[in-house]
């Protein structure tokens, strides 16, 4: 049998940072479910993200000590796995994801854009 080759995870803004300072119990689950993206798989538990069709974005929820934590990622580009962002829910109301965590996650898909054409054209020199 074949050993599938791991897709580098490449970090956005500020999200490594973010997901280091969560619970070491959700840093678990957010690592295996990249860890399943790099090897072209996908956790159970994520979902593709609302409002982001065809964009290969999706999110991992974890619920832990009544806090909520998201991971959100895309699995679009064939170089990598792009972390857009990683965060704790705080709106009590509704399971909607706030405003400004889907402008957070759209600007960063840009520069995950930017970073994957970077590559590219590395590549075809």
């Amino acid at each position: 049998m074949l050993a599938k080759s791991l897709k580098p995870v490449e970090w956005v803004g500020s999200s490594r940072k973010d997901m280091k300072a969560m619970p070491e119990d959700v840093q678990d689950t957010f690592g295996f479910a990249l860890y399943l993206a790099q090897l072209g798989e996908k956790h159970p538990g994520a979902k593709p993200m609302k409002g982001f069709t065809g964009a290969g974005v999706l999110e991992i929820v974890e619920d832990y000590s009544s806090d909520t934590y998201r991971a959100v990622y895309t699995v679009r580009f064939a170089d990598a796995i792009y972390v857009l962002h990683v965060f704790q829910k705080k709106s009590k109301r509704g399971i909607a994801t706030p405003k400004e965590e889907i402008e957070k996650i759209k600007a960063r898909l840009k520069i995950a854009q930017l970073m994957h054409r970077g590559k590219r054209s590395k590549h075809h020199e």
